[in-house]
């Protein structure tokens, strides 16, 4: 069962629903149309909402562009006495509401994690995979070591906005970045707790992800710089790199022109090819 409501935010964004599914209500934005679906995963710090500067160009390169916010964030809510489930079940039953069949995935950051995990479970459901500026939640001792080094206990304790949003786009944009942190602010809800992955990401795991790939680094990620982005993307059986120079974590929201275009460009071949 779906449920209009204006999703508020600054019109870039198509009118909100939420979809009563097993174990929670999930809220989803949908662009609708008969294009090829694309859904979009998004980052520990942001909501679907974050999506404000891709929705409108990917609807209009012609596809169905969906995404959700991950329960317990933003206005997805689980069931009274239910768990926490995992992002991955809980997009495959959007995907069976919404009769999406197969589609294409887009993670970044902590949505990189559950895009990971669900391609490599259900690989004949996507029909390609990106993802951006995410250490992927590798458990193999390369990429835990190197994140061991770089996300410290002071790194945590600075303030979300100097972790994540580069400075450049600190400097040139304020009004970007107060937006940003007003989604971000709103993200999380309290106490709620972070979904596990189906299973543990590895190099293993991925090795059986045989759609088309795309992985994109930001060139100032402080999170997931690309030499840490490469050493695992390396696993992929056939993938595409890409580096957005100037960008931080927030790749997305930085730096949108170019992000936007190379993964356009990506899915028009992916759809070409079949």
């Amino acid at each position: 069962m779906t449920e209009a409501v204006s999703a508020g935010g600054t019109g870039l964004l198509p009118e909100g629903r939420h979809a009563d599914l097993a174990g929670v209500r999930l809220w989803y934005l949908d662009s609708g149309g008969s294009g090829t679906p694309l859904v979009l995963l998004h980052p520990n710090t942001g909501t679907s909402e974050v999506w404000e500067k891709q929705f409108g160009a990917f609807a209009g390169a012609g596809h169905r562009v969906i995404a959700f916010d991950r329960r317990g964030w933003g206005r997805s809510v689980a069931a009274e006495g239910a768990g926490v489930g995992t992002i991955a079940d809980d997009l495959d039953a959007l995907a069976d509401d919404l009769g999406l069949g197969r589609f294409h995935l887009l993670g970044v950051a902590g949505g990189g994690f559950a895009a990971l995990d669900y391609a490599a479970w259900r690989t004949e459901r996507v029909l390609s995979l990106t993802v951006g500026a995410s250490y992927g939640q590798f458990t193999d001792p390369l990429i835990a070591d190197m994140f061991s080094r770089l996300s410290t206990p002071d790194f945590q304790r600075v303030p979300a906005v100097l972790r994540e949003v580069g400075p450049t786009f600190r400097a040139e944009d304020p009004e970007g970045v107060e937006r940003w942190m007003a989604i971000e602010r709103g993200s999380r809800r309290p106490g709620a707790p972070a979904q596990p992955m189906r299973s543990p990401n590895t190099f293993a795991k991925i090795a059986g992800i045989r759609c088309p790939a795309l992985v994109i680094a930001a060139g100032a990620d402080l999170y997931a710089p690309p030499a840490l982005m490469s050493a695992w993307a390396a696993h992929l059986p056939a993938h595409e790199w890409d580096v957005v120079p100037d960008a931080g974590h927030a790749i997305t929201w930085e730096r949108p022109g170019p992000f936007n275009a190379r993964v356009l460009d990506f899915l028009r071949r992916a759809d070409a090819a079949g």
